[in-house]
């Protein structure tokens, strides 16, 4: 970049930040230069990661794209973060920008300081980043659960607070409720949003999970899956076989073994399961280690 275009640039971001001779200015880590509300900046080192980030996966690609551009150009958009009492600073949101800041080598970044209590940050982390547009709808659905929990927000109140319907907070939610391989369809793209909203409206397990099949070998449309969902019937699953005394003796020396009641059941075709529980962490380790984890 030329030094004419530099000083373009660092025009325009006067305009954006009151403070930016400061933050273009060296390093400094003196505490009481710090204003809250306002643009600061501040040592990658001393920034830590918001435990409620609902993004849990970050692409190699676009990280080392972002790195590139922040070496670059440096970090335009700042960060929102909080001050600890450790005198570390918290990530409200920009966790995919400071991760970049730091494989790009930055020492200082940009950051908006806020002061929040524990629970005023989870807030303001959930809500800051549920409007982000490239959160998978999982991550939306967790971040959403996430936050009625942490907040004790009803699901009209946690629409109000993000400013959607309450029936599309509703539509994010039920997809929590549908078993992990379709839950990881989802995730992975291999089907959209409006697929999943179906099949989380249907009682039957197995006809999710049939319907779920036909999406990804037949390619079917939303519309096409709604009407096989009011055409198909769930396919019957094998009656509960009667336990034997065989089943009986393995699952009492079973159950000796682990320390706890195990239930084993298997239907007419010799398909079963088998149910270990366990009351707290302990004895699951305990059953673990039993197993040889």
């Amino acid at each position: 970049m030329s030094k004419k275009n530099k000083e373009k640039l660092g025009k325009g971001l006067k305009a954006i930040f009151s403070n930016y001779d400061q933050l273009t200015a060296s390093p400094s880590t003196d505490k009481s230069s710090i204003e809250i509300n306002a643009v600061n900046s501040i040592p990658v080192a001393r920034i830590i990661a918001n435990p409620y980030q609902p993004r849990k996966t970050f692409s190699k690609e676009e990280l080392a794209e972002l790195s590139d551009s922040i070496q670059t150009h440096g970090l335009i958009q700042p960060v929102t973060v909080r001050r600890l009492s450790s005198g570390q600073y918290q990530l409200i949101s920009g966790e995919r920008r400071w991760r970049a800041a730091q494989q790009a080598g930055i020492l200082e970044i940009p950051a908006y300081v806020r002061e929040a209590d524990d629970q005023g940050m989870i807030e303001m982390a959930l809500i800051e980043n549920i409007q982000r547009e490239d959160l998978n709808p999982l991550e939306v659905a967790f971040a959403y659960q996430q936050l009625m929990e942490e907040a004790g927000l009803t699901q009209e109140a946690l629409a109000t607070r993000v400013s959607k319907k309450r029936s599309t907070v509703a539509n994010y939610l039920r997809l929590l409720s549908l078993p992990p391989e379709i839950q990881k369809s989802l995730k992975e793209d291999l089907i959209s949003m409006g697929h999943a909203r179906v099949l989380a409206g249907l009682k039957s397990l197995v006809l999710q999970l049939e319907l779920h099949r036909a999406v990804l070998h037949q390619g079917l449309s939303v519309r096409a899956l709604e009407k096989k969902a009011k055409t198909t019937t769930p396919k019957s699953t094998p009656a509960p076989k009667e336990s034997t005394p065989e089943i009986q003796a393995v699952q009492s020396k079973l159950s000796e073994m682990m320390g706890t009641k195990v239930k084993l059941t298997t239907d007419s075709r010799g398909a079963g399961k088998l149910v270990i529980p366990f009351k707290n962490t302990g004895q699951l380790n305990d059953i673990l280690e039993i197993l040889g984890y």
